[in-house]
């Protein structure tokens, strides 16, 4: 199983983490600028939120694409090919 694994670099500027970022951002305005009572009442909130986003397709709009940020910022978005890396086994 090891030695099936891939690692692939993933800038933090452009990652999947950003992603999670702007959906906290998006929940904490639609959903959360206001006084919830208890921990049960905002599990219930933030499921209906979720089912509404997920619903509407909701998705991150990148408008900066990968060519672009290499031109821009070469030093964050190095081009480098992947490689497989052979993992020792335990």
């Amino acid at each position: 199983m090891s030695k099936k694994r891939e690692f692939h670099y993933t800038p933090k500027h452009g990652s999947w983490l950003n992603q999670v970022e702007i959906e906290f951002s998006v929940l904490s305005r639609q959903c959360l600028e206001r006084r919830i009572a208890d921990v049960q009442t905002l599990s219930q909130e933030i499921a209906i939120w979720e089912s509404d986003r997920n619903s509407q397709q909701a998705s991150v709009n990148w408008r900066f694409k990968t060519k672009d940020a290499r031109k821009k910022m070469g030093r964050v978005y190095p081009d480098i090919a992947p490689r497989k890396v052979d993992l020792p086994d335990y």
